[in-house]
C-alpha cells in the first residue's frame, strides 16, 4: 500500500520536526504508532473530518488514551483534514490548540476527550461505545493505550465493565513496545501475560506487527469482522518505539525528549518528504 505508507512517513518527518521546534514532546512512541493511526485514519475509519461534531453520531469514533502520543494523533487529524495542516507549527507553544497532551477547551477538531492522564482513556471509550449502542448507532468505537499504562488498576475495571456489558462495538489496541519513561516495561512492573489476561476477562484477542502497514490494515478488518458478536476486542499491537528513525529505535531513552539540529536532520535524511512539509 504505498500511498499509505507515503502518508505514514510524511506524518514521522512531522512528529520530528514538531517536537525539534520547540524541544519538548514525546517522539519515540509517536513514531512507533504511525502505521496505525495512517491506517486508522485513512483507510479502516467511517469518520467524517468536516463539519466536526463532537458527538460523532453515525461516524466511527477514536479515543487517544495514551495522550503523551499527541505528535502522531495531530499530524494524522490534520494529514487527513480535520485542520489545516500548517497549525502544525504551533505545537506546544503559548496559546496553541496542539497542546503538549490533547484538551478540549481549545476545541481542537477531531479531539473528543482531554488524555494525558494515564487509564482513563478505556473508560471514556466504554462509555462510548455503550451509548452507540443505546442510540442504535451501529459505528465502531476504537482507542489506543500504551503497555506501561496497564499498570494502573483503573484499566482492569473498564476491562471487566466492557465484558460485563458485551460492548462489542469496541475494538482497543495497546501499543506493546515493551518501553515506557522509567525503561522497559519488564522491569519497572512486569505485565505478564497480556493475551491470557485480557482472554480470561472475556475479551476477543487479536496480535499483530504494528510496524508493518498490511498486518495493520488485515488486522483491523478482522477486528472489524468481529464486532457484534458479544465481546469487546482488543488487538496487542507489537512495535519499536522510535520507528523508521534508526537511532531511535527501541529505545526508552526517546520516550520524551527531543532531536537537537544535527539529529533532526539525520532523521529528515530517513524520511523523504512525500506530502509535502507544513
Amino acid at each position: 500500500m504505498p500511498e499509505l505508507k507515503d502518508i505514514a512517513t510524511q506524518i514521522r518527518r512531522d512528529i520530528v520536526r514538531m517536537v525539534h521546534a520547540v524541544q519538548s514532546g514525546h517522539p519515540g512512541g509517536s513514531l512507533g504508532c504511525t502505521d496505525f493511526l495512517t491506517a486508522l485514519y485513512f483507510k479502516v475509519m467511517e469518520h467524517q473530518p468536516v463539519p466536526f461534531e463532537m458527538d460523532g453520531k453515525n461516524q466511527d469514533l477514536f479515543f487517544l488514551s495514551n495522550g503523551h502520543i499527541s505528535p502522531v494523533f495531530y499530524s494524522a487529524l490534520a494529514r487527513s483534514g480535520y485542520f489545516n495542516v500548517s497549525e502544525l507549527a504551533t505545537f506546544r507553544k503559548l496559546d496553541s490548540r496542539l497542546q503538549g497532551h490533547p484538551t478540549t477547551h481549545e476545541h481542537l477538531p477531531g479531539v473528543r476527550v482531554a488524555s494525558g492522564s494515564l487509564g482513563q482513556g478505556l473508560s471514556v471509550a466504554c462509555g462510548a461505545a455503550l451509548t452507540k449502542k443505546l442510540n442504535n448507532d451501529n459505528k465502531i468505537v476504537y482507542s489506543l493505550h500504551g503497555d506501561g499504562e496497564l499498570q494502573e488498576g483503573q484499566n482492569w475495571e473498564a476491562i471487566m465493565f466492557a465484558a460485563h456489558h458485551k460492548i462489542d462495538n469496541l475494538i482497543a489496541t495497546v501499543d506493546y513496545n515493551g518501553q515506557q519513561i522509567d525503561g522497559p516495561t519488564d522491569k519497572v512492573m512486569s505485565l505478564g501475560d497480556l493475551d491470557s489476561k485480557f482472554f480470561s476477562f472475556g475479551w476477543k484477542v487479536l496480535t499483530m506487527n504494528g510496524n508493518d502497514m498490511d498486518d495493520v490494515i488485515a488486522t483491523l478488518e478482522k477486528a472489524k469482522s468481529l464486532t457484534g458478536k458479544g465481546q469487546p476486542i482488543v488487538i496487542l499491537m507489537k512495535t519499536i518505539m522510535g520507528a523508521g528513525v534508526d537511532f531511535m529505535m527501541g529505545s526508552h531513552e526517546w520516550h520524551g525528549i527531543a532531536p537537537n539540529d544535527e539529529q533532526l536532520a539525520k532523521a529528515l535524511a530517513q524520511l523523504p518528504e512525500t506530502l509535502g512539509d507544513y
